[in-house]
């Protein structure tokens, strides 16, 4: 299988996993006008697992290192393929709540929130997994993202007018669950996978590749479950049934399957990238996609359109936060 030997080459890998991470959410913005978040996530969830395969039958199979994606999920003790699974559910429904927070507040908005609390809280519990890295350097530039996701807070209170404020409020309230959610499924699917050694996996243990794929199996059978129940009960708007799903246009169902690929090509990269930088660090750094997400947001989608100078400045100083939180992120592994 294909493996990553130094680790510059997996800091490389570990910022293509944060352009994906937060650029995928544009499939979903490019979509929500005439298709719901809840009709788009069963082909985002779709692409995840296709993507998984893919990579597993090809890169996860070839060349002389480890062990072949077949001859490794043979011997996957049940134990490390139950952890698996059970990170695949509770990323599913991290993920569900924060599409359903980007449909109502923004990307600029649900992502920094989200995701920002997720690097926080990720970055801890991977660290506790494996201590790589140089641990004071990583906290500050945690906190130097969680100082970016306040001013993200209150330039958005800022921005919007009170009658906007009231509506938002559980949007963002929302974020916040899904992030912590979040946090929590790195750690089980790390801890499946033999880390401090790809080339000759230990018996029992998975390579990225296996992981990846009962990971995006646990997405699939737990999004049966998450994604019904809020078809029948939205967080907004009028149920929905599945007969408005399989009538869908093609061109909907693949702007969801592609947003999925964008999101598993982030998560391989980022899976393999965790041998060489360990899993603080690789997922410290995949979810620096909220420096991404916010700038599309605000670029690209205009999120804080009309601004002004006193939201424009907090804007500023939270892009530098990220940028500065990450640079100590990546100097802590060097």
């Amino acid at each position: 299988m294909f493996i990553v030997s130094d680790y510059n080459t997996a800091v490389i890998f570990c910022f293509i996993t944060m352009i994906c991470w937060g650029s995928w959410a544009n499939t979903q913005k490019i979509s929500q006008k005439g298709w719901r978040f809840e009709l788009f996530y069963w082909d985002y969830v779709l692409g995840i697992l296709i993507f998984s395969l893919l990579s597993a039958f090809t890169l996860g199979s070839m060349g002389d290192q480890g062990r072949p994606f077949l001859t490794d999920i043979a011997q996957t003790s049940g134990s490390n393929i139950g952890n698996a699974l059970l990170s695949g559910v509770l990323f599913n429904l991290a993920n569900i709540l924060l599409t359903a927070a980007i449909a109502a507040a923004g990307m600029s908005v649900a992502f920094p929130i989200g995701i920002g609390i997720a690097l926080v809280a990720g970055v801890f519990f991977n660290y506790m997994i494996q201590q790589k890295g140089d641990p004071t350097l990583l906290f500050i530039g945690v906190g130097l993202v969680t100082l970016a996701i306040v001013l993200n807070a209150i330039a958005f209170k800022k921005h919007k007018g009170a009658s906007e404020k009231a509506g938002i409020g559980k949007w963002i309230i929302i974020s916040v669950i899904a992030g912590f959610l979040m946090s929590s499924f790195y750690p089980f699917l790390a801890s499946g996978m033999d880390l401090e050694n790809f080339q000759q996996p230990a018996a029992g243990k998975m390579t990225p590749y296996s992981a990846f794929v009962v990971f995006a199996v646990g997405i699939l059978l737990s999004n049966i479950v998450f994604n019904s129940i809020l078809m029948k009960k939205p967080l907004e708007g009028k149920p929905l049934s599945y007969r408005e799903y399989f009538g869908g246009s093609f061109s909907y169902h693949l702007i969801g399957i592609l947003g999925g690929s964008i999101w598993g090509l982030g998560n391989i990269l980022n899976l393999i990238a965790a041998g060489k930088a360990g899993p603080a660090i690789s997922y410290g750094l995949g979810q620096g996609a909220t420096l991404i997400a916010a700038l599309w947001g605000v670029l690209v989608w205009k999120e804080f359109k009309g601004a002004d100078g006193k939201v424009n400045s907090l804007l500023l100083a939270m892009f530098l936060c990220f940028i500065a939180g990450l640079g100590l992120i990546i100097w802590s592994g060097s």
